[in-house]
Order: C-alpha cells, then sequence, then structure tokens
C-alpha cells in the first residue's frame, strides 16, 4: 500500500452535532441557531458539523444550507472548525460542497448518495470528483447507500483531502478490515446513532472519536460522558449506560426519526426549544416528551450522585 497522506488532528474526541432551528411556520430561526452553537462550543467540542443528519439536512435547500454555515463560521469566529454537512448526488454533493468552501466552512461531511446503491468503484468515483470540485477536507460517513469494501476504503486514503471516515453502519469486523487495509492511518470515527452505546466497542477497533448528539441538548451528560471514557473510568460509563443512554436507545428505536426528534424535544423541555422538526420527521410525543424529560432528570440525577459519592 503506498504511504498515505498525512492529516490534521482536528477530528478527535467529541464531536458535535448541533440541530437545525426552525420557527413554528418552518423557517429557519437564524438567531437561535447562534444560541444553540454557542451552547455546544462551550461544551468543549473538538469540531461542529453543522446541516448534517441531526441538522436535518435533507429538509434543507441549498440556500438556507448556505446561510447555516455561514452563520456557523461567523458565530463560532474559529474557536472551533466547522464542517457542513453535503449530500446527494455527486454533482449536487460537489455544489453543496463548493458552497460550504465559500461560505468559509473547514471541511465536509459526506451523507451517503440518495436511493442509489453502486459498487466499490463507483463510490470511489463518487468521493473523487466531489474531492476534484473543492479544496475541503472530506470525511466519507458510511452507513445506508454507502457501504465500502476495505479495498474500496484504501483507495479513497489515497486522497490527501479524505481526512477521516465515519461510521455508522456499525459492523465491527467490517471496521476492522477496514481499519486494517489503511495501517491504521486514517482515522475511524464512531457515528452510530447514541454513539457512546458503542464508545467502547468502537475504541477496540481505533475509533476513539464519536458523534454525541447528546451534546446537543444535555451537554453535562455528555461531556461527563466522554472525559469517563478518556480516563478509563468505567464505573462512570456504567451508569451513564445504564440510568441514561441504554434507555435513551430504547426510546429512540420505538420511532422512525427520532434519532433527530428527541434531540430537539430534549432542548424543548428544558426550556431551548429550537422548534420543530420538518416532515418527513415527526415531533415526539407527548408520551415520550415526557419520558425523554424523566431520562434527563435520571442522567442528571446520577452525575450528582457520583460527584457526593
Amino acid at each position: 500500500m503506498p504511504a498515505l497522506p498525512q492529516r490534521p488532528n482536528a477530528l478527535q474526541g467529541l464531536l458535535a452535532f448541533p440541530v437545525t432551528p426552525f420557527r413554528e411556520d418552518g423557517e429557519l430561526d437564524l438567531p437561535r441557531f447562534e444560541e444553540h452553537l454557542a451552547d455546544m462550543a462551550d461544551a468543549g467540542p473538538s469540531a461542529l458539523f453543522v446541516a448534517c443528519g441531526t441538522g436535518e439536512f435533507a429538509s434543507l435547500t441549498p440556500a438556507e444550507h448556505r446561510e447555516l454555515v455561514r452563520v456557523a463560521v461567523s458565530g463560532t469566529g474559529g474557536r472551533v472548525p466547522v464542517y457542513a454537512g453535503i449530500g446527494g448526488g455527486t454533482r449536487l454533493a460537489a455544489e453543496f460542497a463548493v458552497a460550504a468552501e465559500q461560505s468559509g466552512a473547514d471541511g465536509a461531511l459526506v451523507l451517503p448518495p440518495y436511493l442509489q446503491v453502486g459498487p466499490p468503484a463507483g463510490l470511489v468515483a463518487h468521493y473523487r470528483q466531489i474531492a476534484a470540485a473543492t479544496g475541503l477536507p472530506l470525511v466519507p460517513y458510511q452507513r445506508s447507500t454507502a457501504v465500502f469494501t476495505p479495498e474500496a476504503v484504501a483507495e479513497l486514503a489515497e486522497i490527501e483531502q479524505v481526512v477521516a471516515f465515519k461510521d455508522g453502519h456499525g459492523d465491527l469486523e467490517l471496521l476492522q478490515r477496514v481499519h486494517t487495509a489503511t495501517g491504521g492511518a486514517l482515522p475511524l470515527l464512531n457515528g452510530m446513532p447514541t454513539a457512546e452505546t458503542f464508545a467502547r466497542a468502537y475504541a477496540a477497533v481505533g475509533a476513539r472519536a464519536y458523534s454525541s448528539a447528546t451534546l446537543a441538548f444535555a451537554p453535562r451528560i455528555a461531556r461527563a460522558f466522554f472525559d469517563a471514557f478518556e480516563r478509563g473510568d468505567d464505573t462512570v460509563q456504567r451508569t451513564l449506560l445504564r440510568e441514561f443512554y441504554v434507555p435513551l436507545t430504547q426510546l429512540r428505536l420505538t420511532t422512525d426519526g427520532y434519532a433527530v426528534a428527541l434531540v430537539k424535544a430534549g432542548l424543548a423541555v428544558q426550556g431551548r426549544s429550537a422548534g420543530p422538526v420538518r416532515p418527513p420527521l415527526a415531533d415526539v410525543t407527548p408520551e415520550h416528551r415526557d419520558r425523554l424529560a424523566g431520562l434527563i432528570e435520571r442522567g442528571h440525577a446520577a452525575l450528582d450522585a457520583a460527584a457526593h459519592a
């Protein structure tokens, strides 16, 4: 295998995925977005990923996407790298990448192509064409319609702009083969839903950095878990998994789309509403919102008990 290019070290640790706030009429709420970004930046993530899956990329117009990236770059003022979600067919994804670069983004998370499933060679060609259109660092995202062979990832790793590989597919054997095929030179990111429940398993194949949806609505819990994970504190991790993360996963699995809708509901129950989700997603039911509020209370209570133990 040829020597792989050096990668920047920005994509380590805890990765933040803000929501996209909407007003009740469904339009963007940019002032609320600025507040939300400031709250997340205060939690100390290593990078902010805006207008991605949690940010409802698939429901945004190109003009809205450009505005969100512009506001994120301006609002963070260089304190934390801003990666933009891009996706769709190859040419559309390239256009999103160019727009994100013009808006000042530091990189892009390339979401899977919509609907069409191509062979490994087609996926590699997809990313090569995006890379040719922009100078942004790129992070391919493995899930859904974009599942790679280890050999295809090794090809992508030869592209200087490909700076990490995010996995939301959940096949750890495949990820180990990817790690081996790239010689461990391409950083791997844990991008599973409720990634904290997978943190220790993914660390075993070299993916210690992960995307935390919880950081968007319960930053104290998210930060406490990550810090415990980093220092190897199994007691705190087990407690938060039992009291918060595993029940949260069970709630998320009750309804399609809750990976995003629960995040917005979590903000709302704490008085920091980011408005509704856009169709085809649906807002959390009152019953599930109450369950979520109870879980947030349990998570914070567990942290308080641990602090006084």
